[in-house]
Order: structure tokens, then C-alpha cells, then sequence
């Protein structure tokens, strides 16, 4: 004990010890060469001399918006979350370190080309002169920021391929038993949870107004999950859009020139190998082909917290060439292989921001590291594109890869990538639109769509949905649109997850005069909706509480896809079971509120009350009307709410930063941010933005820097704010 003190004091005089004066000169050069000028929303606009410019002021302006989630997206990546959160995090943590060790992680960023390893320092410099000249912010881990904690930390959906690893599976093959497997903090998404991913529309000009080509970006996300802001450089960067805290680039956005939007795909970038392990000769071995090959060992202790003292565990780590050992099958070992090579990834995530035209967008995919996304594209060429994933490994078909392989034939390894000519594509298609709602690639452009048959099953899994299913119905009738008709579409109010379900029930009541007549205002209500959702509609709360009460029930079949699992309702029920289940329905409602005649957006609401990472909700506190929909009912604007012990539910999760783009001789833009940019509750542009967002009120983005000039509400360098 006292020799853990001892280090725990060492541990705090080493980050509190004073910054070198040749350190904080080079800031102060690096901060002189940064402009930084926040618009009337708050969003700041960054202009740097050189790209490594431009990224030190934007991740010193991320830091002011919200440094606790720049720190808690790192401490998760690199595998420091239980020092946080406490034991139960600590297979969190060795997940991460199993995939690379924090040597292995300066290795990969001394290998990296210099202009790169240029940008990386100065994300650790920009974050660093933001504690530098804020002591009063007090870090829960992080006090210093290296240039290879990137490496960590290189895609821009957080977590990407690594949060596939059950964290489960780890803790039971490298926990002391059982008890050590801490519920799964990646369980799959029940049938009650809103579903995650994204929407991403493209238009051709000869759908739009203009002529133009637009894009629509519309990640689905916990809410502020990222923030706004445009980067600039003299180096030929200019890019807006949405950044995850941390990063330093434009994840999901636009240039002067083209668009990008990522939605999750479920394209197969990640296998378990069956791995026959024995100790041999001292030594622990795996079997491959008629060889016996040493299993790569290590180890690593982690940090955890405990009450108010901080302990230690140490754990092996084992890799086979398929990658880390994840679990156990059986008597098997299971390794599970994932892309992992974060240097080609950062230069793709990056490269991505500074490209032109659709021929510099292409040769930049060809890096092929964005594997758990899609990507949507337009541009001022009038091109649209769409890529059904990115990294796509090669398998022999004669395997089931959907299931664990056995890791001793060598004919179940991966066979190198399939190249960019080989995965699912789609450029200018005749119908003039793509769309892509963590759908299936099938029917993203209507009758010019791929074929199925013509590509192997692992590239395309994904099942249709009710949001793929809406987009395709509002885009065959788009014509002339505007942006603000860009908007409209994204944010048609109807709901098709109900369109079956609802008119079956109106018919068992039907047929049920007695429960007709018990319901008869309830039944009129339901008869004459028009499957639009909004903040009056009662017919909305009514569709809510009788889906959910279906999914609680026990009636849903575990066969199918999400929709005919829900359909089942409509079909596969009886007609005296959806009375009931409608009964249900209304007495839930009726218990917290009195009535059942409840309008949707008294029940439905956004509050932001405090800036903490886990937010809590309260009846009692102001909060505000929406009328969004969730969107596993289909509604294309996802608002994800739930209830947090409340009578009220609360939406947490769905359309955060959504914008639409408009590509021609000038870029046009409009955007939307769920609560505001700022994360301190005293900022004026903590809550700006939410009535805006419940009333689908878009803000005129600011993109070329007259515009800027003319909306700023603050000009500064870093560290002179």
C-alpha cells in the first residue's frame, strides 16, 4: 500500500510539474499563427497559416466547447477508463491494449509520414496549451496529450471495429472466473433501444432547383457526441461539418468542393478464428497447418479505481497472426481479426477533408481503412456517389465467415483486401438520388440499385428497415427541391413502421363491437391517422405505447428482420391479443397522466440541464416540446427517447448535427445542432439551438469568411480569449 502511494505521488508530481519555457514558447508561436472566430451560434470558424495550424486551434477550441468529452473519448481509446469508472471498465481497457500496446502505438506513430506526424503533435500541442492556460481545469486522467494517443483513435465513429469485441468474452477468459465478466457494456440493441446509425441522401441536378447536386448529413448519434466547426488553412484546407470530441478532423461533412456523409454498415469486416492452443516445450503454441507456431505473449497491469483508492491488475495478453485472443469456444481459443492499422486510417480520415472532385475522392478510398462505415458523396461536378463500406477482407466462400472459422486451415485466412473496383458502389445512377439509412445497399438507388446476386454475402448483410424503406418513398417523388425542400424530406413526418400494424388493430376492434364501442373515441383517433407524426398528434403517443407494449409482451417472434419481427403484429396476432396489448397500452398512459388523450409533444420532450457526459432528467425542470419520432418506427429525423425514472420521456440520442449542402459555383449550407455548441451551462450557446431544433428551424451556415466576419460574435487567438 504505502508503495503504491509512493508511485501515486510520483505519478502526480510528474503532471503537475511545470511546462518547459521552450515548450510554452513554441505554443505561443504555433497559437500566434491561429485565428479563431466564433459565429452568433457559437460555432467556431479556424483559420491557421498551415494545416498543423489549423488542427492546434481546433482541437484548443474543442477543449473550451467540451474538453470532458475530449478526455473521456481518449481515456476510453487507449484503455484508462476503469481509472474512472472502476473495476467493472477493466476489460474495456484491456480490449483496447490487446489490440495495440502503448509502445506499439508510438511505434505506429513514429512510422508515420511526417506531414502526419506533424498534424498529431499538434493536436497534443493544441490541447495541451489549453490546459497550459486554463489551470483551473481539472482532467479525471488525462493531464498531459501525446501525439500518439491518435493512434488509439483513429476513425471517427468512436470505437468503429474495436466496440464489436464483446468486452464480455474478454472478461471470462482473462478474468479469475465468471464473476469477473462484468455485464457487456456493448450488449446489442434491444427491441426498446433506439436504433444507431445514420441517414445520408444525395441528390443529382436534375432533381434540384438549381441543377445543383445536394447532400443531406444526418449521423444519428448520442446527443452531443460532436461538435460544429470549420477548419482552414493556407495549405488548401477549408472544410466543415461534425467532429467527434478529439479528433482533428471533419468526420461527417463538406469543402467548398464535395460532401461526405458516413453512415454504420454491417458489411463483414471482422472474423473469430478457433484457435488449438497447447503448452509445448515450455511454451504455448497454436496450431496452423502442419506447423506449431508460438502464441505472441505479454502482459499489461491497469489501473482501476476503487472508492477513493486507485489498485492495480495485471493480465497476459495473447495474439495469434489472426489477431488478439478474445475468448474461448469450447477447448478453442477464439482470435478475432478487425482492421487495425491506424497510420492509413488518419491519412484517409484526413486526406478525405482536402479533396476536390470525385476522381481525388476516389483515389483517396482506395486507402480502404473507413471499415464500419458507408460513405454518401456529392459535388460541384454534379456527381453523386455511394460506397457500401471501405475495408472488406477476402474469403474463401467455401467457409461460413458469419460463424468462428477454424484458425488452423490455412484457407480460412483473409486473402488480402477486395479492391475498391470489387465492393459495392454506386456513381450517377438514372433515378438521380441515393440514399442510405444503415440499409441495404439494394435499394439505395431505387431500380438503378446493385444486385445482390452479384456480390458475395459478406459485403452486404445489412437488412432492409423502415427508415431505408421511407427514403426511398420520399426521394422516387422528389423534384425542383430546394435546401430547405432537402430538409423537409429528411424530416417527413410520416411513420411506416405503423401503417400495417395500426389499421390491423382498428380492424379486431372492428370486429370486436363491445371493445369498439368501449374505445370508440380512441378508435376514431386511430382510424383517421394519417401516420404523420408531431407535437399535437395523440394518434403518435397512442402507435408508441402499443408497439412498446407489444415488444414487452412476449409476442415477438426472434425470427426475421427487424421489420416483419414488428409487423408480426399486424399479421400474426389475434385479434383478441392486440385488444389486449392496446389495453395495456392505454392504462400505461392513464397511470401517468390522467388521460390517454395525450399529445405527443407533452410527452416528448428535449432538456439539457447540466453539462455532465450522463445526464439526468427531470419532470419538474423546464423542458421542450418535440414532435420527432424514433427511428425504429422509421421516422427519417431520429429522436431517441426514453424514460430516466420519469413520467416524461426524453430524448437522448438521433439527429444531433444534421446539415444540408448545396454544391455549385458557391457552397450552401444550412445546419442544426442538438441543445448548442458549449457544453458549459453559463454559455450563452449551451441551449441556443434547442427550441431550433424541435422546430426544425435550420441556422444559414457561414462558410466563406466574409460571411464569418459578418455573424461574429468573437474574434481571438488561442490562449487570448
Amino acid at each position: 500500500m504505502k508503495k503504491l502511494f509512493f508511485l501515486l505521488l510520483i505519478a502526480l508530481a510528474f503532471a503537475c510539474e511545470p511546462k518547459t519555457s521552450e515548450e510554452v514558447e513554441r505554443w505561443e508561436e504555433q497559437a500566434a499563427r491561429v485565428e479563431i472566430i466564433r459565429d452568433d451560434f457559437g460555432i467556431p470558424h479556424i483559420y491557421g497559416k498551415s494545416d498543423a495550424d489549423a488542427v492546434f486551434g481546433m482541437l484548443y477550441a474543442q477543449c473550451e466547447d467540451d474538453f470532458p468529452r475530449v478526455e473521456r473519448n481518449y481515456y476510453w481509446a487507449i484503455g484508462r477508463l476503469a481509472e474512472v469508472e472502476g473495476e467493472q471498465a477493466l476489460y474495456s481497457d484491456l480490449r483496447a491494449r490487446l489490440y495495440m500496446t502503448i509502445d506499439e502505438a508510438k511505434a505506429h506513430y513514429e512510422s508515420a509520414p511526417d506531414w502526419l506526424k506533424e498534424l498529431c503533435q499538434a493536436y497534443a500541442d493544441g490541447i495541451n496549451y489549453y490546459l497550459h492556460t486554463h489551470p483551473e481545469v481539472k482532467p479525471k486522467v488525462l493531464t498531459r496529450f501525446e501525439p500518439w494517443f491518435p493512434m488509439f483513435f483513429f476513425e471517427g465513429s468512436i470505437g468503429g471495429d474495436i466496440e464489436s469485441v464483446s468486452t464480455r468474452s474478454i472478461a471470462s477468459f482473462y478474468g479469475e472466473n465468471e464473476a469477473t465478466a462484468f455485464a457487456d457494456w456493448e450488449e446489442p440493441a434491444g427491441f426498446l433501444e433506439e436504433p444507431k446509425g445514420s441517414n445520408g441522401f444525395a441528390l443529382a441536378g436534375n432533381l434540384t432547383a438549381s441543377g445543383n447536386a445536394m447532400l443531406l448529413i444526418n449521423p444519428h448519434t448520442s446527443f452531443y457526441f460532436r461538435g460544429e466547426s470549420q477548419v482552414v488553412s493556407e495549405e488548401g484546407l477549408n472544410a466543415y461539418g461534425a467532429t467527434t470530441w478529439g479528433q482533428f478532423f471533419i468526420y461527417q461533412g463538406f469543402n467548398e468542393k464535395n460532401g461526405w456523409m458516413h453512415t454504420s454498415t454491417r458489411v463483414d469486416f471482422k472474423d473469430d478464428f478457433l484457435e488449438t492452443v497447447e503448452e509445448r516445450n515450455g511454451k504455448l503454441q497454436y496450431k496452423y497447418g502442419d506447423e506449431w507456431r508460438d502464441v505472441w505473449t505479454s502482459e499489461v497491469t491497469l489501473k482501476y479505481k476503487d472508492g477513493d483508492e486507485m489498485k492495480e491488475k495485471t493480465f497476459p495478453l495473447y495474439r495469434t497472426h489472426h489477431g488478439p485472443i478474445t475468448g474461448k469456444s469450447g477447448d478453442k481459443w477464439v482470435a478475432t481479426a478487425l482492421n487495425w492499422e491506424p497510420v492509413d486510417a488518419l491519412i484517409q480520415s484526413f486526406n478525405r477533408t482536402k479533396t476536390n472532385n470525385h476522381e481525388e475522392f476516389w483515389e483517396m478510398m482506395k486507402i480502404r481503412r473507413n471499415s464500419s462505415n458507408n460513405t454518401v458523396y456529392a459535388d460541384a461536378d454534379g456527381n453523386i456517389a455511394y460506397y457500401h463500406g471501405d475495408f472488406i477482407p477476402k474469403r474463401d466462400p467455401q467457409f461460413d465467415y458469419s460463424r468462428p472459422v477454424d484458425g488452423s486451415d490455412p484457407r480460412t485466412d483473409w486473402q488480402g483486401m477486395h479492391s475498391l473496383d470489387e465492393i459495392i458502389t454506386i456513381v450517377n445512377p438514372g433515378n438521380g438520388w441515393i440514399q442510405n439509412c444503415n440499409s441495404t445497399p439494394f435499394t439505395a438507388a431505387a431500380e438503378f440499385s446493385p444486385k445482390q446476386e452479384d456480390y458475395p454475402y459478406y459485403m452486404a448483410p445489412d437488412e432492409e428497415n423502415f427508415r431505408g424503406i421511407h427514403a426511398v418513398r420520399v426521394l422516387s417523388q422528389a423534384k425542383d427541391v430546394t435546401l430547405d425542400g432537402l430538409i423537409e424530406l429528411a424530416y417527413d413526418p410520416y411513420i411506416p413502421a405503423f401503417e400495417k400494424v395500426i389499421p390491423a388493430l382498428v380492424a379486431a376492434l372492428e370486429r370486436n363491437s363491445a371493445k369498439k364501442q368501449q374505445h370508440m373515441e380512441a378508435y376514431n383517433i386511430l382510424k383517421n391517422w394519417d401516420f404523420a407524426t408531431g407535437k399535437e398528434s395523440v394518434a403518435m403517443t397512442l402507435a408508441q405505447f402499443y408497439g412498446n407494449a407489444y415488444y414487452r409482451g412476449g409476442e415477438v417472434p426472434r425470427e426475421g428482420n427487424g421489420m416483419e419481427r414488428f409487423e408480426h403484429l399486424a399479421t400474426g396476432v389475434s385479434d383478441s391479443k392486440k385488444i389486449e396489448i392496446f389495453e395495456t397500452a392505454l392504462a400505461e398512459i392513464e397511470k401517468d397522466f390522467g388521460t390517454w388523450k395525450l399529445p405527443w409533444g407533452e410527452y416528448n420532450r428535449f432538456q439539457r440541464l447540466s453539462g455532465e457526459i450522463d445526464l439526468e432528467y427531470d419532470d419538474d425542470q423546464p423542458s421542450i416540446a418535440v414532435g420527432l419520432a424514433s427511428g425504429r418506427w422509421g421516422a427519417l429525423a431520429s429522436f431517441g427517447a426514453r424514460s430516466y425514472d420519469t413520467r416524461k420521456i426524453y430524448g437522448s440520442s438521433g439527429n444531433s448535427f444534421v446539415a444540408v449542402v448545396e454544391f455549385g459555383d458557391k457552397v450552401k449550407a444550412k445546419s442544426i445542432l442538438a441543445g448548442g455548441q458549449s457544453n458549459d451551462p453559463n454559455s450563452p450557446h449551451f441551449y441556443d439551438q434547442a427550441q431550433r431544433y424541435a422546430d426544425i428551424k435550420f441556422k444559414d451556415v457561414a462558410f466563406y469568411k466574409e460571411d464569418v466576419l459578418k455573424r461574429a460574435e468573437e474574434t481571438y487567438r488561442p490562449g487570448k480569449r
